[in-house]
C-alpha cells in the first residue's frame, strides 16, 4: 500500500506562519492588509493564486511570492506545530505503507519543517510546488509521486483536508480520505470522497484495519 500525505491542515498547523508571512508581505509591499479569514480560506493553493484572490495584480504577483518564501523560511519552524495525532499517524503507516508527501507548499522548505519534526525519515518522496508544472487539483503531483516509488500494483491512497487534494486524488485515478483537522468543511468533502475522518490517524486506523482485512481473505 502507499499512503501520499498533504501537509498544512493534515499533518501540520502553520495558519499562524503562513498569516505572519502574509502580512509581512503586504506590509513590504505598502499594500492593504486582507483579513485573516480571507488568507485562510484560500490555503491549499499556490501562493501565486492566493495572492491574486488576494487582488494583487498580476505583474507584481512573483515579487510577493519571492518576499513571502524569504520570510516563511525564517520563522516556519518557529510558527508551526504538529496537529494532534499527526505523528503517531505517520509512525503507524510506516509500518505497513510507503509513505509521500504530495504539498503545494515548496518542497524545500516542506523538507525542512518535515526533518525539524524528525519525520522526514519516514516519508520516500516528498513533492512541493516547484516538483510540478500544475498543482493541486492536478492530477501531476500524484503521479509525479508515484513516478518516484514502486507503485504496480499497490492500493493507492490520498490523505487530505481540502478538496484540492480529494479532487487531485480523483483525477489521478487513486483513492482519498478526507480529514477534518484542516480548512473545509465536511460538507465540501464529502462531495468529493465517501471516506472522512476526524484526523490522519483515524485515517490510518481505517487503512490498516483495510489491509489486515484483505490479507485475511487472500
Amino acid at each position: 500500500m502507499i499512503i501520499l500525505f498533504d501537509l498544512d491542515g493534515t499533518l501540520i498547523d502553520s495558519t499562524d506562519a503562513i498569516l505572519e508571512t502574509f502580512h509581512h508581505s503586504f506590509k513590504v509591499h505598502d499594500y492593504p492588509n486582507p483579513k485573516d479569514e480571507e488568507i485562510t480560506a484560500l490555503i491549499g493553493y499556490p501562493l501565486d493564486v492566493m495572492y491574486r484572490e488576494l487582488g494583487v495584480d498580476e505583474d507584481v504577483v512573483w515579487d510577493y511570492v519571492h518576499t513571502y518564501k524569504e520570510y516563511y523560511r525564517v520563522i516556519s519552524t518557529k510558527r508551526t506545530t504538529l496537529l494532534l495525532n499527526a505523528k503517531e499517524a505517520v509512525i503507524a503507516a510506516n509500518e505497513f505503507a510507503t509513505l509521500g508527501i504530495v504539498t503545494t507548499k515548496t518542497g524545500k522548505y516542506s523538507k525542512v519543517l518535515m526533518e525539524h519534526f524528525e519525520l522526514m525519515k519516514y516519508f520516500k518522496v516528498l513533492i512541493g510546488r516547484e516538483d510540478v508544472q500544475n498543482p493541486k487539483p492536478h492530477a501531476e503531483p500524484i503521479l509525479r509521486a508515484l513516478e518516484k516509488l514502486d507503485a504496480d500494483n499497490k492500493e493507492i491512497w490520498m490523505i487530505g483536508d481540502t478538496k484540492l487534494d480529494l479532487i487531485s486524488a480523483q483525477n489521478a485515478g487513486v483513492n482519498s480520505i478526507g480529514v477534518l483537522s484542516g480548512y473545509d468543511s465536511c460538507d465540501i468533502l464529502k462531495k468529493h470522497s465517501d471516506v472522512i475522518f476526524s484526523d490522519a490517524l483515524e485515517a490510518i486506523k481505517y487503512l490498516r484495519n483495510r489491509k489486515i482485512s484483505h490479507i485475511s481473505f487472500t
